[in-house]
C-alpha cells in the first residue's frame, strides 16, 4: 500500500529557563518555553513574563510551568506558600489565570494538545503535543515527583506524541547539573524510547543547554540498549551573531528519520511490525515535499502488550518497548532533544555575573494539514 503525505518545514523558537529575563526572540511560527518563567512565581513576576510572552509574534505559543513557579502548582504553594512569600502571600489562583485565560498561550499541565497552524501566511502544518510542568525532586520546590515513581508519571504520555515538552530533561541527555554530572529522569528516557517524537524541548539543568539528536534501536531482535547513535549539536550561534540553530529539514540536508506516522490496527493474535520508507523529494517550493510512505508489514508471532524486550545493565532495568509501542510506527527512528535553557549557570550558587543563552531555533518538516500544501512561506521560509 502506498500513501502520500506532504510535510512542511516548520520553525519552533525554544526557550527555557528565562527566570524573569525577557530575552529578544527570533521568528518562528511556534514558541515553546519550557519552563521556570521566573523565579519564585509572584504574579508580578508572572505579568512581566505573561505579558512579553503574549507581545511575541508567534502563532501558536505553548507554554509549562517549571519547579520555580511555585504559585502556579496550588497544592504545593498551600503547603509551603510561607516559605516563599511570608511577607506578601500571593493567590495561586489569580496566578494561574493569568496563564490560562490568555488569548494567546496554550498552557499545557501534564496534558496533551493537536495543534494545527491556520494562519495564510504560515506553513499550515500540524502535530500532536503534550507538556508537563514536572520534573524528578529535588530540594523543596513546586510540581515534583519521587524518582522512584517517575514511570506512573510518564507512562500516560500518547503514543501519537509528536512534540513533547517537560521542564525535566532524560536521563543522559542534555541533563548535566552545575555539578557535572548526569542528572535527568530515568522513567522519562524510557517513555522517550517508547514514543519516540521528533522533537523533545525541556529546560531544568541550566548547564546542559544543549542539543542531541538519538536514533533509537527498533529493529528486532533487540539487544542492550536501545539507542543506537547519539549525535551531539555543535551551537552555530556560540561567539558569533549568528542564530542557535538546529536544522532537522530537508532544506538543512540532513532531515530526522521521524515520518510522524501514528500507529496501525492490532491484527487479531499477531502485532504488524510496519517498516516505513519516506521518500522526500523537492516540490516547487524550497520548505515543501513529498512524503511517499512505502509500507510493508511483516507478521510474527503474538506477544502481549507487556515487554517485548527488556535491556539490562548489571541487573538495572535499561528499557523497555512493548508491541502497542512497535505497530505501524517503525519509521519513528529518531528524537531531537533540546535543552533550551536561557539563564547558563544554575540559579543557586553561582557568583559573579550572570551569562545567558541564545534561543535555539528548531527546523523541522511537519505533516501539512489536508488541501494546505500550496501556501505562502511564513517565518519559517523567510529565514534560510
Amino acid at each position: 500500500m502506498t500513501s502520500e503525505r506532504s510535510l512542511r518545514r516548520t520553525r519552533f523558537v525554544c526557550i527555557s529557563d528565562t527566570h524573569n529575563q525577557t530575552p529578544k526572540l527570533p521568528k518562528g511560527d511556534v514558541l515553546i518555553h519550557a519552563g521556570d518563567l521566573t523565579n519564585q512565581g509572584s504574579i508580578s513576576e508572572l505579568r512581566k513574563t505573561v505579558t512579553w510572552l503574549e507581545n511575541a509574534d508567534f502563532e501558536i505559543k505553548l507554554v509549562v510551568a517549571g519547579n520555580h513557579d511555585v504559585t502556579l502548582d496550588d497544592a504545593f504553594y498551600h503547603q509551603h506558600g510561607a516559605s516563599f512569600h511570608n511577607q506578601l502571600p500571593q493567590n495561586s489562583s489569580e496566578c494561574a489565570q493569568l496563564l490560562e485565560s490568555s488569548p494567546t498561550i496554550t498552557y499545557l499541565q501534564h496534558e496533551a494538545r493537536t495543534i494545527q497552524l491556520t494562519a495564510p501566511a504560515g506553513p499550515r502544518t500540524y502535530f500532536n503535543v503534550f507538556g508537563s510542568p514536572y520534573s524528578p525532586e529535588c530540594g523543596k520546590w513546586a510540581f515534583q515527583y519521587n524518582r522512584e515513581d517517575g514511570t506512573r508519571w510518564w507512562d500516560g504520555i500518547p503514543l501519537d506524541t509528536d512534540v513533547l515538552i517537560t521542564h525535566a530533561p532524560p536521563q543522559f541527555h542534555c541533563d548535566t547539573n552545575s555539578k557535572g554530572l548526569a542528572d535527568g529522569c530515568r522513567a522519562l528516557r524510557e517513555a522517550l524510547m517508547r514514543i519516540r517524537p521528533g522533537l523533545h524541548v525541556c529546560g531544568h539543568r541550566h548547564e546542559g543547554r544543549g542539543s542531541e539528536r538519538v536514533r533509537w534501536k527498533i529493529d528486532l531482535p533487540m539487544a542492550g540498549v536501545l539507542e543506537e547513535q547519539t549525535d551531539i549539536w555543535t551551537d552555530p550561534g556560540t561567539g558569533s551573531n549568528k542564530q542557535s540553530l538546529v536544522d532537522l529539514s530537508v532544506r538543512g540536508g540532513s532531515p530526522i528519520d521521524n515520518d510522524f506516522v501514528h500507529t496501525s490496527p492490532v491484527v487479531s493474535n499477531s502485532v504488524s511490525f510496519a517498516g516505513s520508507t519516506v521518500h522526500q523529494t523537492a516540490s516547487s517550493r524550497p520548505d515543501v515535499i513529498l512524503a511517499n510512505r512505502l509500507v510493508e508489514s511483516a507478521f510474527r508471532p503474538f506477544q502481549p502488550p507487556t515487554a517485548i524486550a527488556t535491556a539490562q545493565n548489571g541487573g538495572q532495568l535499561i528499557s523497555r518497548l512493548d508491541s502497542r509501542a512497535l505497530e505501524g510506527r517503525l519509521g519513528r527512528r529518531e528524537t531531537c532533544i533540546v535543552n533550551a535553557a536561557i539563564m547558563a549557570k544554575s540559579y543557586y550558587g553561582n557568583s559573579g555575573p550572570k551569562r545567558f543563552n541564545k534561543p535555539i531555533v528548531v527546523d523541522i518538516d511537519l505533516p501539512v494539514r489536508p488541501g494546505e500544501v500550496h501556501v505562502a512561506p511564513g517565518p519559517s521560509g523567510d529565514v534560510p
